[in-house]
Order: structure tokens, then C-alpha cells, then sequence
């Protein structure tokens, strides 16, 4: 007599879906057997992960991992980034990537989230079963179909064999969310647009006695005139049959009231699977004539995992496809490293360093068994992305230090990268701009070489007269004009190292004197400087302003050497000027930890610590030494801010932060700090420098504020303390980010 044969079909429904684990545990613990699975979408993604040998309690702990919630935001471990080719981070907004060929509609993005983690998780957690399995679905620890959509055909297509994580990544490709792929030169979507409970291919299919449905989702509602998100859905997608087709099933339906991508209640949607099924156990029950003995299901899952785990993929081929030669050179270069073979852990590491690189769009990876071999062929089915990037930013703020940001950046790739930039600032405090060449070599150790030039103007006056009363010099431009070479290297994923030389034209205007007219003219100290140095940073924080996780670790060793030059203006007491000298020459060690826990859900905790020693003399007078002392700027609006107080050659520094997130992109954040200048610079009477007595002054400064994320940039709003001035607290109100292009003494 033929034993009864059950299936499960598990509906589509973006974060709703978590609740079919649930339901496999229900089912487990009460030992009803399943026999075959039919999923859409997330039932894609969860019942093929039970299909190839986890159990529900593995499922469970994979989908509340940080893992997975990144994931589904496009994230992924910042262990797995490659600093060494993100982007320098400037006052950009947003980046709006051209291609000059097309038109502006083909030029919109079609996906809100970066694929490529995703494509890489799939392939590493379905590949090892697919492989085990002979690329056949039937022969999985539990027979298993997915469905997608051909809108070409305005079809539903059912995946029974082949590629099993491109068969769930085609089932779960929700359109505007992520990128749609191909399969056999078919565009396809997620499967719910025309079939989002495949309970039809179940029984057509798998041929079971008995059906249990898990539906989380239902068909549209009629959408309102208003309403762009519902009358998208009803024109994309087909009413779905939520019933079991055949006489004998049960249709189970948990709570599942969350956003489609709302993923963050993971816990919750498992437990509401898992109490509506006990609901349903004794209809379930009355239908089951043979159960499932656990310890019997333990073994032939473990009896898999073992043919899972002995058919190591290992990979000898790497194929490229959809580029030009010359690109292809670049990614099997990137990929293999010069090695003959490599694993999958060697293949993660130097995959995602790859797809770093932002002139690849994409590079959806594919693993196949060379039967000639026995050994795995890596297929990587890659798109250059534009060539034109535009970033278009800058700052809005109660005070006169908005500026206007604007960018452009031409990317080229062949059997090296190349990618030219140039930038510019536009505003009252900071004008600037700066043009850069990075060529990229794709060798075993990866490097970059980086020509570059930078000009600024920063004008404190008209930034700060207007709402401070620091002591600071009542007039005080400066000026930088330099070039400068880098060379880079990656430290690991997380950081790299970079050899720079440069030469400088810096220039101060300034008056030593509070009365001056119109008439006046400034002082004028220049100094004409080479420089050289070498860095070393780790970063892995997770916003280039108001981080609130990861870690971000600066070294930095600098030797300048260049002559001062001194021109006395109308109102100064030293009326002898120099042109050529006196020299100066220091060296420079700057150290910069900046690092966040979470001790707690929804509250995080900020450290921060920073030294600097520097051999640096004095210049002609005190103002001229001040300004180009190194200066302490922990808070955004410091650097906009031209302090005496916070100047020094050699100090020590350090803060802490809190920060509490009582809603998504929500911060309310406090900052405090302790700055130790090792000697303090002093003003004697006739304008020169002077050291202090060592240790004698410290200063506090922090911040109070409320910032919410929003999608291009931070709004922010609070406090800032200076002490020992005569208005030590400012107010401040910013829409965007204070970030600038360096300066060259910095």
C-alpha cells in the first residue's frame, strides 16, 4: 500500500512569510510528515531551505541573525566590504548614474536594494544542496518546487530543476525592490505577480493526498485614486487561488499584519505561524493516517547533510560572461587571485572585494558541476554599470555655512579600472574643488595609484562673526592650493593603507587687531610646503556622519618641510616683511579611534579617543602659529569654527556618546568631550607665541541633538557647547552633511 503523501504549500508575502517557520515547527512537533513543498517568493526562500535538509529550528535562527535583516536591506557584513574601494565620502546626497546612449526613463533605477548580497547568500547556502542533489529537485531531502514570472508571456514558470538558488532568487524578485534576473534568456520576476500560492503546481506536480496551505498574504484591494502602491499591485499582479485545489486540505492562515518588508518582527511571525497551526492540529490530524517519527527524520536529514557536506564544491573555472574581453580579464583576475583552484571561503572574500568596485553593476554568480573534472565551473554573468555618476549634496543650516556640492565622475574599466572625478563647494564659509585620477590594478595584491588636485578658500569671518563671539581674529581667510599623489593598498576588507606625496601653496589672510575698515589691508603669512606620509585606517561605520555602529581606526605619520613667507598689512605692529624664509620642518603623528556598543536594544554607546603629537615650531607671530596648529573638531559644526581654544601641537582627547533610536532613523543623540593640549599656545604682548606651562588649560566641549535619517541625507537639530566663551552654548538646525574636501596641512 502506497504511504500517504502530504504537501505543504507556502504562499508569497514579504516579511509575512517568516510565519511559514511556524508552521514547520507545528507540523514537526506534532510529527506530521511532509512529503513535498511548493513555495512562492519567501515560501521560495523557506521552504527551500527546509527542501535541502535544515529543520525549523536551524530556519529560525538564520532568519532572526543580523545576517539576514541586512540582507533584505541590500547590507552586508562589514567584514565582507572592501574599503579600499569605497568611495571617499564628500557632501553628496545622492548619486544619479547616466548612461549618455539612453534615454533619462532607461536611466532610472529599476531596484530600490543592492542584489548582490543576496545573489551571493543564495548561491552559498542552495549550491552545496543543488550540487548534492544532481540538480534535481526531486531528489532534495524533500521533493520541491518554486514558481516565477515571465511577464514577456504573462506566464507563471515552475522550477523542478537546475540552478536552485537562481530559481528562488527569480521566485522572490519583487518588482521596484530588487533587480529581476534571466534564466535561459527569460526575464523573470517574483512568482506572486500571476501565481502567489502554487497549490496548483503541488497537486499537478507532487501528486499528494493531502494539502496544507500556509497563506499569508490575499489578494489585492481595490485600490483608491491616491493610492500608487495598490494600483501598481493590481495591475502587476494576477488574484491567486488561496485554496488547497484537491478534496483533502487545510488552509492555515497566522497573523502576518506587517510591511512587506518590514523584517523586524521575525520572532513574532514565527510564534503566530506556529500558534495557528496548533489551532488547526486536530483538522490537520484527522486527515493524517501515517505520522512521522522524529528520530527517523533526524536521520535521514543527517544522512543528507552528510551528502551535502562530502561534495565539496571546489572551483577550476571561472566563465564571464556579458563583457568585453578585456573586462573579462579584469573579474577572473579578481576573482581567482592567480590560484588554479579556490573554495567557496576564498571565493566570498575575493567576490564581494570585487563587486565593490563600482563600475560593476552586477556579477550574478552560478555554480555547475564539470562532470570532465568533477571539479565546479563559477559562472558570473556580469553588467558594467554607467559610466557618468553625478552626486548632487551640500548643507542647509540656520547659520551662513550652507553650501552647494556638486560632482561628476566617469568610470572605465578594462584590464584596469580607471575612474576620473572632480567636485565642487559652493558657499560662504568653504568654496572648493577638487579633480582626481585613481587607475586600478587588479593584481594579487590590489593597489590603486592616485593623482590629485585641490583648491579651497574657507572665509571664518563671514561664517561666524554673525552668531559667535569666540576669541578668534576678527578677519581670517584661508587659502590652499595642492597637489598630491596617492598610493593605496587594502589592510585586509575593513582597511587599507595609503603612501601620499604632495606640494602646497597655503596661504592666510588675517588681521591681528579686533578694529579695522575697509581701507585696511591684512596680514598675509604664507608658507609653501612639501609633505609626505603614510596612513593606515579601518572603518566600518555605517554612515560618514553621525555613525551610531562600527568602528573607525585613523593612523597617520606626516613629515612637512617648506618655507613661511610674511607680509604685514596696514594695521599690524611688525612692519618688516619676508619673503623667503625662515624654513620649518615637523613631523607629525595623528591617532583617531572612533568606536560603538550596543548594550542594549534601541541604545547605543560611542567611544571616542584621539592624540596628536607634532615637532612643529612657531611662525612669525601668534596667529600665524595658531592657524596652522592641528586642531580637535569631534562635532560636525566644530570644523565649520575657528577656535584658538581647540589648537594645539601636541593634545590629547577623548568623549564618549549616547545615543538612543526610539523609532527607525530616529536618533537622539549626546556627545561630550575632554580635550588635554600638552602645551597651550599663548598670545604674548606683541602678537608672537608662546607655550604655556605644561597641562595648565583643558577644555569641554559636546553636542545635544535630535537627527532623523532621511533617505538623502541627515536632518539635524540641537545644542552645541564650547566652553569658556562668552556664548558657550550655540543653537543649530542642518539639513545635510559637513563634510568637506581636506585641507593640506590637515
Amino acid at each position: 500500500m502506497r504511504a500517504q503523501k502530504v504537501g505543504l504549500v507556502m504562499s508569497g508575502g514579504g516579511a509575512s512569510g517568516i510565519a511559514h517557520i511556524g508552521v514547520l515547527k507545528a507540523l514537526e512537533e506534532n510529527h506530521i510528515p511532509v512529503s513535498c513543498i511548493s513555495g512562492t517568493s519567501i515560501g521560495s526562500i523557506i521552504g527551500g531551505l527546509y527542501a535541502s535538509g535544515y529543520s525549523p529550528s536551524e530556519i529560525e535562527r538564520m532568519v532572526k541573525d543580523h545576517t539576514f535583516s541586512n540582507l533584505t536591506k541590500g547590507e552586508m557584513s562589514p567584514k565582507f566590504g572592501y574599503y579600499v574601494r569605497k568611495r571617499d565620502d564628500y557632501a553628496s546626497w545622492r548619486t544619479l548614474k547616466l548612461n549618455l546612449n539612453n534615454s533619462l526613463i532607461s536611466n532610472l533605477a529599476t531596484n530600490l536594494i543592492n542584489s548582490v548580497p543576496i545573489d551571493f547568500y543564495l548561491m552559498e547556502t542552495f549550491a552545496p544542496a543543488n550540487a548534492a542533489s544532481h540538480y534535481n529537485f526531486d531528489s532534495l531531502l524533500v521533493p520541491f518546487r518554486c514558481v516565477a514570472s515571465d511577464i514577456e508571456k504573462k506566464r507563471c514558470v515552475v522550477f523542478r530543476d537546475g540552478d536552485m538558488p537562481s530559481a528562488i532568487r527569480a521566485s522572490m524578485s519583487y518588482p521596484f525592490y530588487i533587480r529581476p534576473i534571466s534564466i535561459d534568456s527569460t526575464l523573470l520576476f517574483d512568482g506572486g505577480l500571476y501565481n502567489n500560492f502554487p497549490s496548483d503546481v503541488m497537486y499537478e506536480e507532487l501528486y499528494p493526498d493531502f494539502i496544507i496551505g500556509s497563506s499569508v498574504t490575499e489578494n489585492s484591494k481595490l485600490p483608491s485614486d491616491d493610492n500608487l502602491y495598490l494600483q501598481l499591485r493590481n495591475m502587476l499582479m494576477n488574484k491567486s487561488n488561496f485554496s488547497p485545489v484537491c478534496e483533502n486540505g487545510v488552509i492555515i492562515q497566522p497573523w502576518a499584519d506587517v510591511g512587506v518588508f518590514n523584517f523586524e518582527s521575525a520572532q513574532r511571525l514565527i510564534d503566530s505561524g506556529y500558534a495557528a497551526t496548533i489551532r488547526h492540529m486536530p483538522e490537520i490530524k484527522a486527515h493524517i493516517s501515517h505520522y512521522q517519527d522524529q528520530e527517523e527524520l533526524n536521520k535521514k536529514r543527517a544522512a543528507f547533510r552528510d551528502r551535502v557536506t562530502s561534495s565539496k564544491i571546489v572551483y577550476d573555472k571561472v566563465i564571464v560572461k556579458g563583457v568585453d574581453k578585456k573586462m573579462q580579464a579584469f573579474v577572473t583576475k579578481s576573482i581567482t587571485n592567480k590560484r588554479d583552484t579556490f573554495t567557496f571561503k576564498q571565493l566570498k572574500k575575493q567576490y564581494f572585494r570585487m563587486m565593490a568596485d563600482e563600475k560593476i553593476k552586477s556579477a550574478y554568480p552560478t555554480t555547475s558541476l564539470d562532470t570532465a573534472t568533477g571539479k565546479y565551473a563559477l559562472t558570473l554573468n556580469t553588467k558594467k554599470d554607467k559610466h557618468l555618476f553625478f552626486d548632487i549634496g551640500g548643507n542647509l543650516s540656520n547659520r551662513p555655512i550652507s553650501n552647494f556640492f556638486l560632482a561628476v565622475q566617469y568610470n572605465y574599466i578594462g584590464k584596469i579600472g580607471v575612474t576620473a572625478y572632480a567636485n565642487g563647494y559652493l558657499g560662504k564659509l568653504n568654496s572648493s574643488s577638487l579633480t582626481k585620477l585613481r587607475l586600478e590594478f587588479p593584481t594579487k595584491i590590489p593597489f590603486y595609484v592616485e593623482p590629485s588636485f585641490t583648491i579651497s578658500r574657507w572665509d571664518y569671518y563671514k561664517s561666524s562673526a554673525l552668531f559667535y563671539d569666540f576669541e578668534k581674529p576678527a578677519y581670517l581667510v584661508q587659502e590652499d592650493l595642492f597637489g598630491e599623489i596617492n598610493v593605496g593598498a587594502p589592510a585586509g576588507n575593513i582597511g587599507k593603507a595609503v603612501l601620499t606625496g604632495g606640494y602646497s601653496e597655503w596661504r592666510n589672510k588675517y588681521y591681528q587687531v579686533d578694529q579695522f575698515t575697509k581701507l585696511d589691508t591684512s596680514d598675509v603669512t604664507s608658507f609653501d610646503f612639501g609633505y609626505g606620509q603614510i596612513s593606515y585606517q579601518i572603518n566600518t561605520l555605517n554612515r560618514k556622519q553621525y555613525a551610531s555602529e562600527g568602528t573607525n581606526i585613523f593612523i597617520r605619520a606626516k613629515y612637512v618641510n617648506g618655507l613661511e613667507h610674511y607680509y604685514p598689512g596696514s594695521t599690524a605692529k611688525d612692519t618688516v616683511a619676508f619673503i623667503n624664509g625662515p624654513s620649518h620642518h615637523w613631523f607629525n603623528l595623528k591617532i583617531t579611534i572612533d568606536k560603538y556598543i550596543k548594550p542594549i536594544k534601541y541604545f547605543k554607546i560611542g567611544v571616542f579617543a584621539e592624540g596628536v603629537y607634532s615637532s612643529q615650531d612657531f611662525f612669525r607671530n601668534y596667529s600665524a602659529s595658531i592657524l596652522s596648529a592641528p586642531s580637535f573638531n569631534p562635532i560636525p559644526e566644530s570644523q565649520t569654527l575657528f577656535i584658538n581654544d581647540y589648537r594645539a601641537h601636541q593634545y590629547m582627547a577623548g568623549g564618549l556618546k549616547a545615543i538612543a533610536t526610539p523609532y527607525n532613523n530616529l536618533d537622539i543623540r549626546f556627545e561630550g568631550y575632554l580635550y588635554q593640549p600638552v602645551l597651550s599656545i599663548l598670545k604674548t604682548s606683541d602678537n608672537k607665541a608662546e607655550y604655556s606651562t605644561p597641562f595648565l588649560y583643558r577644555h569641554f566641549l559636546g553636542m545635544g541633538s535630535l537627527i532623523y535619517h532621511t533617505p538623502v541625507g541627515p536632518l539635524s537639530i540641537g545644542v552645541n557647547y564650547y566652553d569658556k566663551n562668552e556664548n558657550s552654548f550655540s543653537f543649530f538646525f542642518h539639513f545635510g552633511y559637513m563634510i568637506y574636501n581636506k585641507k593640506s596641512i590637515d
